[in-house]
């Protein structure tokens, strides 16, 4: 899989297989670290669940069909990697679903939760994939992002990745995952009045919405258990 992944393969395969660049968010790549079944959270909750150092992210948006109306009640599954670049399911030091939650949209499609700021991360480099890295004079990282997976019956699910605009990778990501519509402004903030108490130091905003086609609701398969 990651040997596709390098080789654009499979980002190729994801655009063909759904509609780009008209009024609904545009797709981008599952990958290897999503898992079913991520702890329902209340609006606002914060998705980092173990002692997980670093800024501060609040994370707003509302889920919208392609006519621009609400979609109450849909389901905002969210995954990251940590500010080391690490998914909760690589690394001993996280306890079991950090930075991973459920989110319901309310009766005016808003979604809102708190998180801390991802950093990319390079893919595994043994074997081929390496192999065919450094043959090609490429570097093996992924710019820092934030997987959204938007459920809803009679949507078709939108599997996507928003990606943080200070990242030096977005031109260069190794899996040609990177869609200028899929970067989000991760806006810093230096003191103020963060939306918490507890913030200490700079912080950071993300507003984004998520728009969905009319179709089948599907949920895939997880590749991780």
């Amino acid at each position: 899989m990651i040997c596709a992944d390098i080789l654009g393969v499979s980002t190729l395969a994801c655009m063909l297989a759904n509609p780009m660049g008209a009024s609904q968010t545009d797709p981008a790549l599952l990958g290897p670290f999503w898992r079913k079944d991520a702890p329902r959270c209340r609006a606002g909750e914060s998705i980092a669940r173990s002692n997980t150092p670093g800024a501060a992210v609040f994370v707003t948006g509302r889920v919208l069909d392609v006519d621009g109306r609400c979609v109450p009640g849909a389901m905002i599954d969210i995954w990251q990697a940590s500010p080391i670049g690490l998914y909760e399911n690589q690394d001993a030091e996280q306890v079991d679903f950090n930075l991973r939650g459920m989110f319901e949209a309310d009766g005016e499609g808003r979604y809102t939760f708190r998180t801390v700021k991802p950093a990319g991360y390079p893919v595994p480099t043994d074997g081929p994939v390496g192999d065919l890295l450094r043959a090609s004079g490429r570097h093996p990282y992924r710019p820092a992002h934030i997987h959204f997976m938007v459920t809803h019956p009679g949507y078709r699910t939108l599997i996507t990745q928003v990606f943080a605009d200070d990242d030096p990778h977005l031109d260069d990501d190794v899996t040609f995952s990177v869609i200028r519509s899929l970067v989000g402004h991760f806006e810093r903030h230096e003191g103020g009045s963060p939306p918490a108490a507890d913030v200490t130091g700079p912080w950071y905003t993300l507003t984004y919405d998520l728009t969905l086609l009319p179709g089948e609701m599907r949920v895939p398969v997880p590749p991780i258990p």
